[in-house]
């Protein structure tokens, strides 16, 4: 028996007890006669005390070697109040190196940079803080399970080799050795085969889904991640929001003990109009005031001849430094600077005060609600511009001004999204979400004539100001998916010859359906404050795309490549 307990479980009711632990050395503080070794594995550290019988094995011992000792457990004389365990000790009467350890090319726990945790990630994985985070994750998969199930939910796998579809990032392609000159992509999404469950009659599918998108990174985006994936049939928007509700609150309840509350409800528009943007962080203040109307008639040409002017209240006085600093962030957004004035003794002080009559300055104070001693900070410009620039300004004044505390929990559901978006480079409509998103009923009529006017039942949950799910309820008639696909310009040979198999399925009766997926790698991280999602993944690669650690992705042979048909050309 290699263990008895584990390094994190004894305790001081364990007293004289005979015990076998096993795991890496931590630490090894020889002290005369006897060496202290700190053993470590991924539920604790326990102290053993190993005597000179042993001292042939502990004298070149290294730290990180897996290591077996069997003991009696006894009362230390000094405590360790920061272990779980550290009332006590074992003094081994065995002592056995199951893995001797070569000096390690990192340090474990030390500040290493990332390249590096990433080619040795099986040593950064010992680290305590990565222990958890990897147990986090695997509380809250079954937490999410455990509540699906309960709703109904059956746990369906869909195929990792699909066809090609567009999806709006570029596809992993997979050649087929079978099918010379023809591929298979890895999924997106399980898109198109959750709505095809729905047509086989499954009623409530779930999926912890891996997905696969070729796309530029970051810290919250991967090549490959997880999706908490759910759909469900003959429900409405209201019915799969109230599944969402009841999701999010017991799995967050179950695995951090907090309380929620009512998740909150936003429509798209208010979101742009109040805050500037869709995914807007409600864990402060600071709402975006539109003071176009009031300041278009001034002679301040800045305001008079923008399209749109507003304002943001600072519940302080910037000084100039500040002001400065903020401008050059607004310029980052295309924004082409940021005026400011301060409220001091009831009126507009400094900055463009002096371009301003006194009934537009009281107008403007009337409107903002600003006090004395703030200072208001006003861009004007094309309404994108406006909300871009706004809304990064308003998160960085959040976060300067601490507004909001950092491991505070505020869910949005951000509903009736725009259907289509108009892409100035392709000259096109495109859909806001995707493609399978059912307009709203008052809405079809304008699937032809002006699809800028097409509200979609489509629905986001939003995690301090960061999208965490995305949803809709989908299109189950053929007919109006060849309208959305008509708007798009996609042709009816392109769409059959893409989409072809979902079209039919659904001219053989579909249900009303919809879901939302969860990103899950994104929700971890979130849980605890930590922007990089990679810090949640057992093996993630870097901002290239790479794993530093096996070399992926690599080349292969040319006999492997003369299997698929395949030949390499530079480019």
């Amino acid at each position: 028996m290699h263990r008895t307990h584990t390094a994190g479980e004894l305790r001081a009711q364990d007293e004289a007890k005979t015990v076998t632990i096993a795991g890496w050395a931590h630490a090894i503080r020889p002290h005369g006669a006897v060496t202290f070794i700190d053993v470590r594995d991924r539920y604790g550290v326990t102290q053993a005390t190993v005597g000179e019988e042993f001292a042939a094995l502990t004298k070149d011992l290294k730290r990180e070697s897996v290591i077996k000792v069997t003991g009696t457990v006894k009362r230390k004389p000094t405590p360790n109040p920061r272990l779980a365990t550290g009332e006590i000790e074992i003094v081994a009467t065995g002592f056995e190196v199951l893995g001797p350890a070569d000096p390690l090319p990192i340090e474990i726990g030390a500040d290493n940079t990332d390249e590096i945790r990433l080619k040795y990630r099986y040593l950064d994985l010992r680290r305590p803080d990565m222990q958890h985070r990897l147990a986090l994750r695997d509380r809250l998969a079954a937490s999410f399970r455990e509540n699906l199930r309960k709703m109904g939910f059956l746990e369906i796998e869909t195929p990792l080799l699909v066809k090609s579809t567009p999806e709006g990032a570029r596809d992993y392609v997979v050649p087929s050795r079978v099918h010379t000159g023809r591929f298979y992509a890895l999924p997106q999404s399980p898109q198109i085969y959750k709505q095809l469950l729905m047509v086989a009659g499954c009623d409530r599918y779930f999926q912890l889904a891996r997905c696969l998108r070729d796309e530029d990174l970051r810290a919250d985006r991967q090549p490959e991640f997880t999706q908490v994936d759910i759909e469900m049939s003959f429900v409405e928007q209201e019915d799969v929001l109230a599944v969402g509700d009841i999701l999010v609150h017991n799995v967050i309840q179950e695995v951090t003990g907090k309380n929620i509350g009512p998740l909150p409800r936003m429509t798209y528009q208010e979101a742009m109009d109040k805050y500037g943007c869709d995914k807007p962080d409600l864990r402060f203040g600071l709402p975006l005031i539109d003071v176009t109307y009031i300041v278009n008639s001034s002679e301040f040409k800045v305001f008079s001849e923008a399209p749109m002017t507003k304002a943001i209240v600072v519940p302080k006085s910037l000084v100039r430094k500040e002001i400065d600093s903020y401008t050059e962030l607004v310029k980052s957004s295309k924004a082409k600077g940021l005026a400011f004035t301060n409220v001091k003794g009831g009126a507009l002080d400094g900055g463009i005060a002096k371009f301003l009559t006194p009934e537009i300055q009281a107008n403007l104070i009337q409107a903002t609600g600003a006090g004395e001693g703030e200072t208001i900070l006003f861009i004007a410009d094309k309404p994108k511009i406006v909300n871009d620039a706004l809304a990064k300004l308003r998160n960085t004044l959040g976060r300067d001004l601490k507004l909001y505390d950092p491991e505070g929990l505020s869910f949005l559901w951000v509903v009736d999204f725009p259907l289509f978006e108009w892409d100035e480079d392709a000259n096109d409509w495109t859909p806001a979400h995707h493609m399978f998103t059912m307009p709203k009923p008052e809405c079809l009529q304008y699937l032809k004539s002006d699809p800028g006017k097409v509200i979609a039942q489509c629905y986001d949950l939003v995690l301090n100001g960061v999208e965490m799910a995305s949803g809709s309820i989908r299109v189950h008639r053929p007919d109006i998916q060849r309208d959305i696909m008509h708007a798009m310009n996609i042709p009816e040979d392109e769409a059959k010859q893409k989409f072809g198999f979902l079209l039919e399925a659904f001219t053989y009766g579909a249900p009303p359906h919809g879901g939302f997926a969860i990103g899950f790698d994104r929700f971890c991280a979130m849980l605890e404050a930590e922007s990089d999602i990679r810090e949640y993944i057992a093996f993630p690669k870097n901002k290239s795309a790479e794993c530093p650690m096996d070399g992926s992705p690599g080349f292969v042979s040319g006999k492997q490549l003369d299997e698929l048909g395949i030949s390499l050309k530079k480019l």
